[in-house]
């Protein structure tokens, strides 16, 4: 990782391209998280991060430069998080524990509410030729990762259905409403 360079003349701590580059993609997630692809531009990218749009477009390019980078960290974030649960020990297939350990470790992911929503923003904005392959290159390899436990086809599908309903009921907030419907709250369950 790069180091910060404390030796400016004004006394600011400066930071490394690295570190600028980085403040600005966690910019970007929030806010394509709120407004999704359409509803963003790179000034609103800029003035989250508190840096100049120029400066925005000089490191990504375009908006959609910026959004496909940050859709990938997302899908990858989720491939990371299996990856690490399946490294932590051997994996059985039939085990309904280690089904949970995956469950659990995506449970966790989404309550990032700005990884979540990009998420949503991918998909449905995959009207876009690139922002359709990407989010197409990000499941697919979500779902190889689900594979290599060497569980069936099946029970992949499966485990990524219930991962995207989790999707769906956690945008659009159903927990927080699941007593004011007993349908919502039977899906929720």
């Amino acid at each position: 990782m790069s180091t910060v360079n404390t030796s400016t003349t004004t006394g600011r701590v400066r930071m490394s391209a690295d570190d600028r580059r980085e403040l600005v993609l966690a910019a970007a997630t929030r806010a394509f998280s709120r407004s999704g692809y359409a509803g963003t531009s790179t000034d609103a990218v800029a003035k989250e991060a508190g840096v100049s749009q120029p400066y925005v477009v000089r490191i990504f390019g375009t908006k959609l430069d910026l959004f496909l980078e940050v859709l990938e960290r997302a899908c990858d974030r989720i491939r990371e998080a299996f990856e690490a649960v399946l490294a932590e020990r051997p994996f059985d297939p039939d085990d309904e524990d280690d089904w949970r350990r995956l469950g659990l470790a995506y449970t966790e992911l989404i309550r990032d509410r700005d990884l979540l929503m990009v998420m949503m923003h991918g998909f449905s904005a995959s009207g876009d030729d690139r922002i359709a392959q990407q989010s197409r290159d990000g499941m697919s390899r979500i779902f190889a990762t689900i594979l290599s436990t060497g569980c069936s086809d099946e029970h992949a599908q499966e485990f990524i259905a219930q991962g995207l309903l989790l999707n769906v009921i956690t945008s659009i907030r159903a927990v927080e409403h699941i007593d004011d419907d007993r349908a919502l709250g039977t899906l929720t369950r």
